[in-house]
């Protein structure tokens, strides 16, 4: 680990929490993931070899606890009462992004998976019909070499996400590019200027059409302006 070499208390939490990757590792904790693949799969690209690493790191210092899986290979990861106060801080980090640090996003910043991840926790299963409900997003970027549909599955309250065929019937096709949804989900763009002007089209179960601005979940942050440099 690298070391500030000063004694307050700052230079001593940067130590531990700002490292590469380390805040994020945090967020997807915080947010709930609790097994080594559900981490990579919310930090795409960070190797397994450094994640291991961070969260051995954390595990030292007392900010998360590994616990093997019953009758299981493998671990999970959980917040100790010193991780879960570290909530407000990710969340005041996360408003300044927002506020200040929000920018033209550059394409390899368009993290397809890390985006249907926050779709999928966010998704709104109060706002769309009982029973199964499957929405197959299909994306249209050139440069997404893999993953360019994504299968969202509903039941109840549970929401999966599949890269594959799951064999279900869809009720809802999404036609967009990644960077659209990524301005949809952070609350830059309205979801029905955006079918209006077919930089999102929409096919299938007309009342999933008209009521998805309330069942697609935006961020938590989508309501914070950003400020004028």
């Amino acid at each position: 680990m690298t070391t500030c070499g000063q004694f307050c208390p700052v230079s001593k939490a940067a130590e531990i929490l700002f490292e590469k990757w380390t805040i994020l590792i945090l967020r997807e904790l915080l947010m709930g993931s609790s097994r080594f693949s559900d981490l990579q799969r919310g930090i795409s690209r960070i190797s397994p070899t450094l994640l291991t690493k961070r969260l051995k790191t954390l595990e030292e210092n007392g900010v998360l606890v590994r616990k093997k899986i019953s009758g299981q290979r493998g671990y999970e990861y959980f917040l100790t009462p010193a991780g879960k106060e570290l909530k407000p801080l990710l969340e005041h980090v996360a408003i300044w992004g927002m506020r200040w640090a929000r920018g033209q996003m550059s394409d390899d910043e368009l993290d397809v998976e890390l985006l249907m991840r926050e779709i999928q926790r966010r998704l709104q299963t109060d706002k769309l019909p009982g029973g199964e409900t499957v929405i197959l997003f299909n994306f249209t970027d050139e440069n997404l070499l893999q993953y360019k549909k994504w299968w969202v599955w509903i039941t109840g309250d549970d929401v999966d996400l599949c890269t594959e065929d799951p064999g279900k019937d869809v009720a809802l096709y999404i036609v967009t590019d990644v960077r659209t949804m990524i301005e949809v989900w952070q609350g830059d763009k309205g979801i029905e200027k955006c079918i209006r002007d077919n930089s999102i089209q929409a096919h299938g179960t007309r009342s999933l059409i008209t009521t998805m601005p309330d069942w697609i979940g935006l961020s938590l942050y989508a309501g914070i302006s950003a400020a004028n440099k």
